[in-house]
């Protein structure tokens, strides 16, 4: 158990109105499909930190850019007590170069369809559609511009 909440990324990565999707392997959320992302490293940036995760977990190569939110993830044991807190801060990446290819932490990477996002029909980790609903918003905005 860590005494202090852990800082993390995710990078959220749009193209043609999909998002880049891991199938995580281990905990937490291990089996769920959600954004690549993990441990901000001592010295690394919010966006050297995505951009690595991304990269060690796809093969896919992004620029970093904005935050889109942040997220509170607790992970409990059985009793209801608190084992883990997470501060994910969700990246806007935009993407470069590269194809899903699942590597580290995932056990599957690919492009899902923004408009096929739904809790209800795809195991995924907390607020995976809505992040990517905002997301894909943020980028059309930047695109009008």
């Amino acid at each position: 158990m860590s005494p202090s909440p852990i800082p993390a990324v995710i990078a959220v990565v749009i193209r043609d109105n999909r998002t880049l999707l891991v199938r995580r392997a281990n905990p937490p959320d291990a089996g769920l499909w959600g954004f690549p992302g993990g441990k901000i490293e001592f010295g690394e940036t919010v966006k050297e930190a995505a951009a690595r995760e991304l990269l060690e977990e796809t093969a896919v190569h992004a620029e970093a850019q904005g935050i889109i939110t942040t997220l509170d993830i607790l992970v409990r044991d059985a009793g209801g007590d608190i084992q883990q807190h997470y501060i994910l801060i969700a990246v806007q990446c935009r993407w470069i170069s590269g194809e899903p290819i699942a590597g580290d932490d995932a056990l599957e990477a690919r492009w899902l369809p923004i408009s096929e996002l739904d809790p209800n029909t795809l195991a995924m980790s907390a607020d995976v559609d809505v992040i990517a609903r905002r997301a894909l918003a943020s980028a059309s905005n930047l695109s009008d511009i």
